[in-house]
């Protein structure tokens, strides 16, 4: 039996400290609904959808900054979750980061990753499967 991985880490800047309490406080709560508690009234709507998906971790270093990474997916939540995070504190900047889907043994299918960049107003991924079959293509 293989064990089947999606990897990623990027560190996230946040205005300050205020902002990066809001972004915690918002990832324990999808932990919680993850595990079967009822959405808070709060609860951004736009993230209820992608709770399934919610597969990273969310740490803070105390200046603002938000380190997000997994083991084990979650790129749709984390995309949702950023954006959410740009458009609420108004941050103009964008957020890039890369994945990798890796395999505990040799598997044809198991390999390979893609990308995403996120701003306020948009989330664009791509992955190399659906490069390789537009080069096939």
């Amino acid at each position: 039996m293989a064990d089947y991985y999606t990897h990623f880490s990027l560190i996230l800047k946040l205005g300050n400290e205020t902002e990066q309490a809001y972004a915690l406080d918002l990832a324990h709560k999808a932990s919680l609904v993850q595990q079967g508690s009822a959405a808070p009234d709060d609860f951004p709507k736009e993230l209820v959808g992608v709770i399934e998906d919610w597969q990273f971790e969310t740490v803070a270093d105390g200046s603002g900054l938000l380190w997000l990474h997994s083991m084990n997916g979650g790129i749709d939540a984390v995309c949702q979750f950023i954006q959410h995070l740009l458009q609420k504190f108004d941050l103009a900047h964008s957020v890039s980061f890369e994945w990798s889907h890796d395999c505990s043994k040799p598997r044809v299918d198991a390999y390979g990753g893609g990308a995403a960049f996120i701003t306020a107003k948009e989330i664009k991924t791509m992955s190399t499967a659906a490069w390789l079959n537009v080069q096939i293509a």
